[in-house]
């Protein structure tokens, strides 16, 4: 297992992370999957023996059911395993049980302690914008709460980049302890973040945690062109979160993914795992499943390296349009580019300049 810098922090955390939203297995989040103790200690088991030494949860998953389980799922180990937790969404009926504001942040941070049966949280993000709230607000809330020590560090999930950009120069404005992390998603099947989150991350020294690398699973390699799909299960047509846009590239992807993985006798789900793990400014990636026999599969991805040949096929095949202004810096700014720049418009600069990737 590798160990990476989260962002400008000295934090090290593993490759991979443990994610809990399967855990309990309450209201809408039953969909995801149903794990009790008994299966939570066992994931557990299994992560902390392959060296991973984050895990995630956040208080909406299972309506905080998943906090407590992980909480006792971790009493009793090393105090050297880390937890990050998320707030934002409705955890209650009052007026003010939802959102960014300081009185329900500092109210969701302490509710999240108690469930998890932690004195701290390693990683606090703020799981969703809030638009309603002031940025300055919002992070006094948690420069307070660090300074407090209920948390280490802070980090936001979904934002977009003008919204991370601007907390961040708030946090520099107004001398206030600053995000290190953004928790986005990213995979194989939907690659925007390449527009402006990943290359804000190597410009600015974010750190990145990729939620559902697998895309819900899309890219396990059960979904194909022209077979049925797996009994149980949504159908990609109706698939909501993440949603998709181009099915029939989806099932390009997935043909190259199973094509790489029948070469090498290992499953496509470590493809796509890889694949992330692999890409600049991802620190680490998270990881979930229902059953043991999916997490040890998953697991096993990192250890794999895949070759410069494999990436160039998988890039190929999933490569995100140019849009507008990338397309006229690819080819009129080609020489003033950035290595931040550059993890988008990369391919387009040496495809100009007749190079291979």
């Amino acid at each position: 297992m590798q160990y990476r810098k989260l962002g400008r922090s000295g934090l090290r955390i593993s490759a991979f992370t443990l994610g809990t939203m399967t855990f309990g297995g309450k209201g809408d989040f039953a969909k995801t999957g149903d794990t009790d103790l008994a299966g939570a200690r066992r994931q557990l088991d299994l992560c902390i023996e392959a060296g991973i030494n984050m895990f995630d949860t956040a208080d909406i998953y299972s309506a905080g059911v998943s906090e407590e389980i992980l909480g006792a799922a971790l009493k009793g180990r090393s105090d050297d395993i880390m937890v990050t937790t998320k707030a934002r969404f409705t955890m209650g009926k009052g007026a003010n049980d939802a959102g960014l504001s300081r009185y329900h942040l500092i109210r969701a941070c302490e509710a999240s302690l108690r469930r998890l049966g932690r004195d701290h949280i390693d990683l606090y993000y703020l799981h969703e914008w809030d638009g309603q709230t002031p940025l300055d607000e919002t992070l006094e809330a948690l420069d307070t709460l660090t300074r407090a020590g209920k948390i280490r560090y802070t980090g936001v999930s979904n934002f977009s980049a003008w919204h991370l950009m601007k907390a961040l120069s708030v946090a520099e404005r107004d001398r206030l302890i600053a995000p290190v992390a953004q928790q986005i998603y990213y995979s194989l099947q939907a690659r925007e973040a390449e527009y402006e989150l990943l290359p804000l991350s190597l410009d600015q020294g974010i750190g990145v945690q990729v939620w559902s690398p697998m895309a819900g699973g899309l890219l396990s390699g059960k979904y194909r062109r022209g077979r049925p799909q797996p009994a149980g299960t949504r159908q990609i047509e109706k698939w909501g979160e993440p949603p998709v846009h181009d099915i029939e590239k989806l099932y390009d992807v997935v043909e190259v993914l199973v094509s790489i993985a029948e070469a090498r006798n290992i499953s496509a789900a470590q493809v796509a795992l890889a694949w992330v793990a692999q890409r600049p400014a991802i620190t680490s990636i998270v990881i979930g499943a229902r059953t043991e026999a999916q997490l040890v599969d998953n697991l096993k991805a990192a250890d794999l390296v895949l070759s410069a040949e494999d990436i160039s096929r998988l890039d190929a095949a999933s490569a995100p349009p140019l849009l507008y202004p990338y397309w006229h810096q690819a080819s009129n700014a080609s020489d003033r580019l950035s290595a931040a720049d550059l993890l988008l418009l990369g391919p387009a600069v040496a495809a100009k300049a007749g190079k291979p990737e």
